[in-house]
C-alpha cells in the first residue's frame, strides 16, 4: 500500500516537529549523527502512517484498534510526513520540502511569543506556494499555564490574520504525552484530501534524497546499488523501467554534469516493497548504480523521467517574480549583479542576477538545473549577513 498524500511539518526550530512526527507515526526522523549531536533536524525526515476509521465510534486514528471501543478500524489511506528543518540556516531545505507537499501541519509552540523568526518565514513559504490545506498545531501546552495557552492562542490568531492559514484550525497538543493526537488525525482527514493525480502523464519524480545502503565492510559480492528517493509528481514508475536522471553527475572537475541512465531494480516505500509507484508518498528507487554516485544525498535536486522525455538542463533561468513584503527586515527591490539563492522543486542553486526587466529576473546559475516552464521558484538574498526569503514566482 502506497501513501497517497504528503504532509509537511513546518515551524520554528525546536517547536516540536520531530517529536510530533514520532507521536503520529512512531518514527524518530532525526537519524543523522550530526542531527543527534546538535538536537535539530538538518535533512528532510520522512515517516509514514496509515489512518483507520472506527465506524461505531465515528473516530479516526493512526492505530488499527480503536482507543474507545477496542474494535479493529477500517483502513482509509496511507500518509507520508515530511519533517522539515526549522533553523534559519536550513531554510532552503524547508523550501525544497514544500515543493512536494499537499498540505501542512504548521507548528507554533505555546511557551514562546508568536511569531518566532522561522515561524514567519515558514508562513511565507506556505503563502508563496499557495498551500491552503493547513492545520495549525499549538505545541508544548504541557509546559505553560492555562492563561499562557490562551494568550498564545490569541497571538497565533493575530499572526495568521490575512494569510493563507487565516481560517486553519488550531489544535493544542502535548506530543510527549500523546495529548490530542487523535484530534490531529481527525483534522487531517477533513482538511487535507488526497489530490487528483495524473498517472498517465510523462514521469516526473523530484529527487529529495539519495544514499548508499551498504554498511562499512560489506564484501563486493554483497554490495547493493545506489538508492534514489523522492516524490513522483506525475506519471508512474515500475520495476524494470529504463529511466534517466538529470542533470546527473560531474565526472571531471570543471566539467558539465552527465545524465544517469539506468533500469529500476526495485521500488520501496519505507519497509514495503512495491511493484509500481504512483504520485503520492515518498518512493525509494533501487538501482544498479555504483553507490558512490548516490551517497550522502549527492543527487538531491535531480529529476527522474523516462528516457528522452525530460527537458535539457540550463544555467540561465528567467523568473517572473513578486517581491515579498517583509515586516522583520528591509527587503528593497532586487538589484542587477546581486547574488541570490534560487529554489525550484527540490533543487537549491546559487546565482547572480544579470538582468531585470518588467518583473522578470534573469539569473545566471552556478550549477545546471532542470525544471519545466511554469515551475514555482523562490529567491533568497543576503540581508544582515543571512540568507532570507525575498521573492517568489515562476519560471518563464
Amino acid at each position: 500500500m502506497q501513501a497517497e498524500v504528503n504532509i509537511g511539518l513546518l515551524g520554528h526550530v525546536d517547536h516540536g516537529k520531530t517529536t510530533l512526527t514520532k507521536a503520529l507515526t512512531g518514527k524518530w526522523t532525526d537519524t543523522h549523527s550530526e542531527e543527534i549531536k546538535r538536537g535539530i533536524s538538518i535533512r528532510l525526515g520522512y515517516a509514514d502512517a496509515t489512518t483507520y476509521f472506527c465506524e461505531p465510534c465515528k473516530k479516526y486514528s493512526f492505530s488499527e484498534k480503536c482507543s474507545s471501543c477496542g474494535k479493529k478500524g477500517q483502513i482509509k489511506r496511507k500518509i507520508s510526513f515530511l519533517d522539515a528543518p526549522g533553523h534559519e540556516t536550513l531554510m532552503t531545505t524547508a523550501i525544497s520540502a514544500s515543493s512536494v507537499i499537499d498540505g501542512a501541519l504548521f507548528l507554533i509552540a505555546a511557551n514562546e511569543p508568536c511569531p518566532q523568526p522561522q515561524t514567519a518565514e515558514h508562513l511565507m513559504i506556505l503563502n508563496t506556494l499557495g498551500i491552503k490545506n493547513i492545520i495549525v498545531v499549538q505545541t508544548k501546552i504541557d509546559l505553560v499555564t492555562k492563561e499562557r495557552a490562551l494568550e498564545s492562542y490569541k497571538e497565533i490568531k493575530n499572526f495568521l490574520s490575512k494569510s493563507v492559514a487565516e481560517n486553519a484550525p488550531i489544535v493544542p497538543v502535548s506530543a510527549n504525552f500523546n495529548l490530542n493526537i487523535d484530534a490531529i488525525v481527525e483534522e487531517i482527514e477533513h482538511i487535507i484530501p488526497t489530490p487528483k493525480r495524473d498517472k498517465t502523464a510523462p514521469l516526473r519524480m523530484f529527487v529529495s534524497r539519495s544514499f548508499d545502503v551498504n554498511k562499512p565492510g560489506t564484501s563486493i559480492d554483497s554490495l547493493n546499488g545506489g538508492v534514489i528517493g523522492g516524490s513522483i509528481i506525475q506519471g508512474s514508475i515500475k520495476i524494470g523501467d529504463e529511466v534517466e536522471l538529470k542533470p546527473g553527475i560531474i565526472r571531471k572537475e570543471g566539467g558539465k554534469p552527465e545524465k544517469l541512465t539506468f533500469k529500476v531494480a526495485n521500488l520501496r516505500e519505507e519497509s514495503e516493497k512495491l511493484e509500481e509507484g504512483f504520485p503520492g508518498g515518498l518512493i525509494a528507487v533501487g538501482t544498479k548504480l555504483d553507490p558512490s554516485l548516490t551517497k550522502s544525498d549527492a543527487l538531491i535536486g535531480g529529476v527522474l523521467g523516462r528516457i528522452g522525455e525530460l527537458p535539457e538542463p540550463f544555467n540561465v533561468v528567467k523568473i517572473k517574480y513578486e517581491l515579498l513584503k517583509r515586516t522583520d527586515v528591509e527587503n528593497p527591490p532586487l538589484k542587477q549583479n546581486e547574488a541570490v539563492v534560487v529554489n525550484v522543486n527540490t533543487t537549491t542553486n546559487v546565482g547572480v542576477i544579470v538582468e531585470l526587466a518588467k518583473g522578470i529576473a534573469t539569473i545566471r546559475l552556478k550549477k545546471l538545473m532542470i525544471a519545466d516552464k511554469s515551475s514555482k521558484a523562490a529567491i533568497s538574498r543576503k540581508i544582515d549577513q543571512r540568507w532570507r526569503l525575498a521573492a517568489w514566482g515562476q519560471i518563464v
